[in-house]
């Protein structure tokens, strides 16, 4: 099974201190879903979908997702083929 990137738009804010937190992603289709929880955030590969950027350990409705930032205001996750 391979995977791919799935670009999204994300609501986002930056802290006093500088920090970005990624706060809602919204799928193509307007669904959008509430980022509830980061866990980590690191300068890091996907290394199944490819690419580099910021990853975001991210948990929404209990279960843990990879979210990327890639910069120019450009977010990914990691989707499975089929």
């Amino acid at each position: 099974m391979s995977s791919y990137k799935q670009y999204v738009a994300v609501t986002a804010e930056f802290t006093v201190s500088g920090e970005l937190n990624p706060l809602w992603i919204t799928w193509d289709d307007g669904r959008k879903f509430s980022i509830d929880r980061i866990v980590d955030c690191r300068r890091a590969a996907s290394l199944k979908a490819g690419g580099v950027g910021l990853r975001f350990t991210c948990f929404m409705y209990g279960a843990e997702h990879y979210l990327f930032y890639e910069g120019d205001n450009l977010w990914f996750v990691e989707l499975k083929t089929a």
